[in-house]
């Protein structure tokens, strides 16, 4: 079963380009056509004649579209042995027509699901069905059938249709079953691999406010195990969101070993503290803001012990997400029933693309990964190893909360800070506000902003009260008034030459 002359052609493909010098040559070759849907509409207005399917089958196209092709009179058109006795006589039985040349393009399921990530429904709906069944069909029966997998294999179908005149070998056929095999086995990867990772659809109680629903798309149990209380809510999600992003952020580039405690509040650190013991840590970052802690999300990468849940428990709070907690802590903890307690199951999170929906599309962008790109001493004095590690560690706090945004840090604690403000001297003002709000001297504080000082008159009030360095990105067209401040004034300034904007 050397050469074989093709006489019938089955065509189903998503996309129509490049495919009518296909059946231009096919005509040519007097070879007959046979399509479906889409594809029969397309090839009959360029005026050429093309049998549909259903003609065939003596049945509609059903389910919206998601049956057509897949019946025993196409696919035994394709499989049945040309040379075996039996074979023959049940073709002729059931007058299967025979389809010589199978050419096939699939849903675009891998790009539905790169451009429409968060859309479930749509990504299944390009899940194609009839399309690998019938490539691995023809792939099968290659001895009598050629395929043809893929739009970038229509050169050499123009080649074989021109040259050899609709003729193949058993060579070409195997090779190019040999690729179908491989087309298909990518797309069932593909479609694997998302199965793996898909979201599960869970309905929450309601959304930002009690009048919106809403759904989360996810699987948090990647992250997480809830040990205890209520189900987690929109506005948690988000808060947890923006929690463990900060928290890996600072365990990856900072922190390493020693206890932290974090806390949160609409989506904003209000509270944050690294200490030698864990207990210490806690008392100490719940001091930063002890009033905004209150229904607020607390984060450590501690295994909690007794004597720090006992002081937790204390207050009011919303969630409390830690690598662990000793069962007496445990026990203390699960006294309130609604109080939310989750169990970190992986180290760190390696937060996606950022999308959002926005004027009737989408926004994706790259997550926020890098802390300072530059380290640029610019002031009037080199910073000290006491004051690197605060102005370090308030950059990872201006980073993370919402702009305008100002982080206070004195010996790695958060003592003030300013965000979501419209002017940076507002956000500023703010954050000295919160400082003295709860007693704390801003003598030796360093001070962290998420983009540049359009003036020099940031810095100059906060000297004033105290602070003594100053970490920025620079890019200001007068960043010389703030070096000159600094220089002028013996005070450390560090340029980053990276912004933080977080809308």
């Amino acid at each position: 079963m050397e050469s074989i002359k093709i006489t019938s052609a089955l065509i189903s493909i998503y996309n129509k380009t490049g495919i009518d010098t296909i059946v231009q040559l096919l005509v040519k070759n007097n070879i007959k056509i046979i399509s479906t849907g889409g594809t029969h509409e397309y090839i009959v207005s360029k005026g050429i004649d093309c049998i549909k399917v259903e003609e065939i089958t003596a049945y509609p196209s059903i389910f919206s579209g998601r049956v057509k092709t897949i019946h025993p009179l196409i696919f035994g058109g394709i499989l049945y042995k040309r040379k075996d006795v039996t074979h023959q006589q049940e073709q002729n039985l059931y007058q299967v027509p025979a389809i010589d040349l199978v050419i096939v393009d699939l849903y675009p399921f891998s790009e539905t699901l790169k451009n429409y990530p968060n859309d479930h429904q749509k990504i299944i709906e390009n899940i194609d069905i009839g399309g690998p069944s019938m490539i691995r069909a023809a792939a099968k029966n290659y001895e009598s059938v050629l395929v043809i997998s893929s739009k970038n294999q229509y050169g050499y179908l123009e080649e074989l249709l021109t040259k050899q005149g609709g003729t193949t070998t058993v060579d070409q056929r195997r090779h190019l079953a040999t690729e179908a095999f491989e087309v298909v086995k990518e797309y069932d990867m593909a479609i694997a691999d998302y199965f793996t990772n898909a979201p599960t659809k869970k309905v929450l109680r309601y959304g930002e406010n009690p009048h919106q629903e809403s759904v989360f798309l996810g699987d948090i149990t990647r992250y997480f195990k809830q040990l205890h209380g209520k189900e987690l809510s929109y506005n948690n999600l988000v808060d947890i969101d923006a929690g463990i992003s900060f928290c890996t952020d600072i365990e990856d580039g900072f922190v390493k070993n020693k206890p932290f405690f974090a806390i949160l509040k609409h989506t904003n650190i209000c509270g944050l503290a690294i200490r030698d013991t864990q207990f210490v840590a806690w008392q100490v970052a719940l001091s930063s803001d002890p009033e905004s802690a209150f229904g607020g999300i607390i984060f450590t990468n501690q295994i909690i012990d007794l004597e720090t849940a006992t002081n937790i428990d204390t207050i009011f709070f919303e969630v409390l997400v830690a690598k662990g907690y000793t069962a007496e802590a445990l026990q203390v903890l699960q006294t309130k029933k609604n109080r939310i307690l989750l169990s970190r199951t992986t180290a760190t999170y390696q937060q996606p693309k950022l999308i959002k929906n926005i004027l009737g599309g989408i926004l994706e962008q790259e997550a926020d990964k890098t802390n300072i790109k530059e380290w640029i001493e610019k002031g009037g004095r080199e910073t000290n190893p006491s004051e690197k590690n605060d102005l370090l560690l308030a950059n990872y706090v201006a980073k993370h909360l919402k702009s305008n945004a100002i982080a206070l840090v004195k010996n790695l604690q958060l003592i003030g800070k300013g965000c979501g403000q419209t002017s940076r001297i507002d956000a500023l003002k703010q954050s000295i506000q919160k400082a003295k709000q709860f007693n704390f001297s801003l003598d030796g504080a360093v001070l962290a902003s998420d983009a540049f000082f359009p003036f020099g008159d940031c810095v100059a009030i906060a000297h004033k009260e105290g602070i003594v360095a100053f970490i920025e990105p620079g890019g200001s067209i007068r960043d010389q008034e703030t070096i000159n401040y600094c220089v002028d004034n013996k005070l450390s300034l560090v340029i980053t030459t990276m912004r933080h904007f977080k809308h």
